[in-house]
């Protein structure tokens, strides 16, 4: 028994926790077989399946689903109107499962209008009408707090004062409710008041102090990113948003789009750094140029590997992008280092790459082996939770095989155009680097 406050925004709703027996298939053909058995059993069921993990619940930025798009304006019904042609536009796609309007429009309700004169006849005032309505349909938990403290043990107990439900069933139990003023039983309300009944929302939700309107979708065979364009293709598409009214996709995709335009240039401002610093290093440009030709290779070779698996372009991949232009990277550093120390000792450059490339090749071929031996398990996807991680250890495998071929036979060619009319002497600029074209004899 789960005795965490679970969030319901009527009677009518219910939440259902179900844990699968390890093994038991948890997967999108389970949902959609849950699916097709709910609307054959009880079509009129309106459900949608919820992340039941708290990583996934995290990441969907307290949106229920991965899809959420909100429309905010000042003015509730035109709100709820757009909402709806929202609605109706994304059941043509379809990759979208559970697609539902969060906030009820049309919540059934009792609207008791006071007769503020037949209630002064009486001697009541407003709070007396509502005091008494309240623990009538509620509780006076929140309205009246009262504490008893036992005197034998000291602990404190809230008393509150509620009419049992089964008391208040209809229209007519409510409108023979006694209004209690001094132990009295008269008047009645409807003596007092008209009853009627009426709509409303049946949940107020607002960001930023204004209120939002909600419809939420699950996705169903296609990654987020691809449906993230066909959802905005579709909203721009659309009529615009009523005056006052704004239109805004929440869940998943403004956390991924964030993240991918990170990764983007986190990996640019790699490239950038490791450029500055080799170039620091070599004290020249040529050498950096040289060695970061290689990671176009890199991204060819996850790119490659990501379209024969069928692994989409996502935050794990990207990150297995980096690491494998990171180790492309130091393979080339440790290439283009020997066939420059291979070059001061007046070897032609031809002589003094094949030199490098062959000193070592082992080195580079071992280092490349063991990593993507490495990330064979991990790309396979054995496991229950490991097939998230299965795009890191793809794109890793991919860039690092194609970046080794590239290591080996494009980097020494353009290192050799490069460096033809190169002097063999440094360009350092320290006087005491007997390489250095500015060193001073002693």
């Amino acid at each position: 028994m789960n005795l965490i406050h679970l969030f319901t925004s009527g009677p009518e709703e219910a939440l259902v926790q179900v844990q699968l027996r390890p093994g038991h298939p948890h997967d999108e053909r389970l949902r959609e077989d849950l699916r097709a058995a709910f609307r054959k059993e009880m079509p009129k069921l309106t459900m949608a399946f919820e992340a039941g993990d708290i990583i996934s619940q995290v990441m969907s930025f307290a949106s229920p689903t991965p899809i959420q798009i909100d429309v905010q304006g000042v003015d509730i019904d035109q709100d709820y109107a757009y909402l709806a042609k929202v609605e109706t536009e994304l059941n043509k796609l379809d990759f979208l499962r559970d697609i539902s309007i969060v906030q009820t429009h049309l919540y059934p309700t009792v609207e008791v209008t006071i007769n503020r004169n037949y209630a002064g006849q009486f001697g009541l005032t407003m709070a007396d009408v509502t005091n008494s309505l309240t623990p009538a349909t509620g509780s006076s938990r929140f309205t009246a707090p009262n504490y008893w403290r036992d005197p034998r043990i000291g602990n404190a107990f809230q008393i509150q004062v509620q009419l049992p439900s089964n008391r208040i069933q209809g229209f007519g139990a409510l409108s023979t409710l006694p209004l209690m003023r001094d132990g009295q039983t008269q008047p009645l309300l409807e003596q007092v008041a008209k009853l009627e009944y009426g709509t409303m929302p049946e949940m107020i939700e607002r960001l930023s102090g204004q209120r939002i309107v909600s419809v939420t979708a699950n996705l169903h065979g296609m990654p987020l990113g691809e449906a993230q364009k066909r959802i905005a293709a579709l909203l721009k598409n659309m009529p615009a948003a009523p005056k006052g009214s704004a239109v805004a996709v929440r869940g998943q995709i403004p956390a991924l789009d964030e993240t991918i335009s990170g990764l983007r240039h986190g990996l640019l401002l790699a490239i950038v750094a490791i450029f500055w610093l080799l170039m620091a290093n070599f004290q020249s440009l040529r050498l950096p140029l040289a060695i970061l030709s290689t990671i176009p290779g890199v991204l060819c070779g996850v790119v490659l590997m990501l379209l024969f698996t069928g692994t989409t372009l996502n935050i794990q991949s990207f990150m297995g992008a980096i690491m494998a232009v990171g180790i492309s990277v130091a393979n080339s550093i440790l290439l283009v280092s020997f066939a420059e120390q291979a070059r001061h000792q007046n070897q032609a450059v031809e002589t003094a790459i094949r030199s490098g490339a062959t000193s070592r090749i082992r080195a580079i071929l071992m280092t490349a082996t063991a990593m993507i031996c490495g990330m064979i398990p991990m790309a396979i996807g054995f496991g229950e939770r490991s097939a998230q991680s299965a795009p890191l250890g793809r794109a890793v495998i991919g860039g690092l095989f194609l970046s080794t071929l590239t290591t080996l036979t494009v980097l020494p060619a353009i290192y050799a155009l490069l460096q033809r009319k190169a002097s063999p002497t440094s360009n350092s600029l320290n006087s005491e680097d007997p390489s250095s074209r500015y060193y001073v004899h002693q």
